[in-house]
This record gives C-alpha cells, sequence and structure tokens, in this order.
C-alpha cells in the first residue's frame, strides 16, 4: 500500500507520519500493494484539525473518511483511520475480487457479527413525492421549509437529478451525476 500524506495551514512532523505509518500497517492486508491511501489534514479555524483518507479502489469505488477534533490532531486521525477500517470490512465482499487471498484468511468472530447485524436491516417504509424542475436556489428554500437534511430534485438547468443535501459542518452539498 502506498501512502501519501498532505496537510494545509500546519506542518507534517516525523511524529505525525510516524503514527500514521504504524495505524495503517494492518490495512495493507487487506489492500493491493499498488493501492493508494490519501491522508490529508488541515487545520481549520477554531484550531479544529481535521482529518480525510481516501482510498481509490479502482471501478469507480471510493473510499472515504473524515474525522475533526478540538486542537488534538492524533485523535482526529484515529478516529478517520477507525472509520477507514470499517468502511474496508464493511465493503469486503464488494472488494473481494481486488483483495490479495491471504487478506481474509479466516472470519474474526467480531466481523461476523458485524455482518449478521448488518443483514437485518430491511425497508421499512417507502414513500414516494413530486420530483419537479427547479434551480439550486429554490431547493436549498425548499429543503430549509421542510426541514430535511437532505432534498431530491430535478436541476432545471441541467435536467437531471440532483440531490441537496446538510453537511456536518453546516455547509450545503450537492450530489450531480456526471454526463
Amino acid at each position: 500500500m502506498k501512502l501519501s500524506i498532505t496537510a494545509r495551514n500546519m506542518s507534517v512532523t516525523p511524529a505525525i507520519t510516524k503514527r500514521i505509518e504504524r495505524k495503517t500497517e494492518t490495512m495493507g492486508r487487506y489492500l493491493l500493494p499498488e493501492t493508494e491511501m490519501q491522508v490529508r489534514m488541515r487545520k481549520e479555524k477554531n484550531d479544529l484539525r481535521v482529518v480525510e483518507i481516501t482510498v481509490p479502489m479502482g471501478n469507480n469505488v471510493i473510499l472515504r473518511s473524515e474525522s475533526s477534533a478540538d486542537d488534538n490532531l492524533f485523535l482526529a486521525i484515529d478516529q478517520a483511520l477507525a472509520k477507514m477500517e470499517r468502511q474496508i470490512r464493511k465493503h469486503r465482499t464488494k472488494l473481494g475480487k481486488r483483495l490479495r487471498e491471504e487478506a481474509f484468511p479466516e472470519v474474526p468472530e467480531y466481523i461476523e457479527e458485524d455482518l449478521a447485524e448488518e443483514k437485518d436491516r430491511k425497508i421499512v417504509r417507502r414513500k414516494t413525492f413530486p420530483v419537479r424542475p427547479m434551480s439550486v436556489e429554490d431547493a436549498v428554500i425548499e429543503m430549509e421549509l421542510l426541514g430535511h437534511s437532505f432534498f431530491v430534485f430535478v436541476n432545471v438547468d441541467t435536467e437531471r437529478t440532483n440531490v441537496l443535501y446538510l453537511r456536518k459542518d453546516g455547509d450545503l452539498g450537492l450530489l450531480e451525476p456526471e454526463a
């Protein structure tokens, strides 16, 4: 596994690099040697430390985790790496063709329990709604009026279905399909 570490508004010390390398060693056995793990760290306002980890797996599969902590970079690193490891475990059946054969010689009990809990999920409610063309600004207003954290609409400019969502940081995100 190839590891790429970058930082914005802060410097990457040898201690930070060593900690990331030590924590990612265990994930190396789940991934192919040519897989690149990108770790991006940044310092935001009010000394908030944000760590993003991205692992492009090919075939349009990208695993991503993000974590933040107030003035504690090591805590943010540990949380983001733990999320990434859970994602790898969760997607292991999808990634089976890309994983090395020795990655899962025998499945530990805790993974079997996690998978059993996930299999119990079922759709308990279905809802239909009219989708009408509107601008992004109108969709923002509509979402706020409804009090939802996301909103599906047809973008009047592109004539494609978009999803507007509320991010954890309070800003908005827009999902647009590729052409």
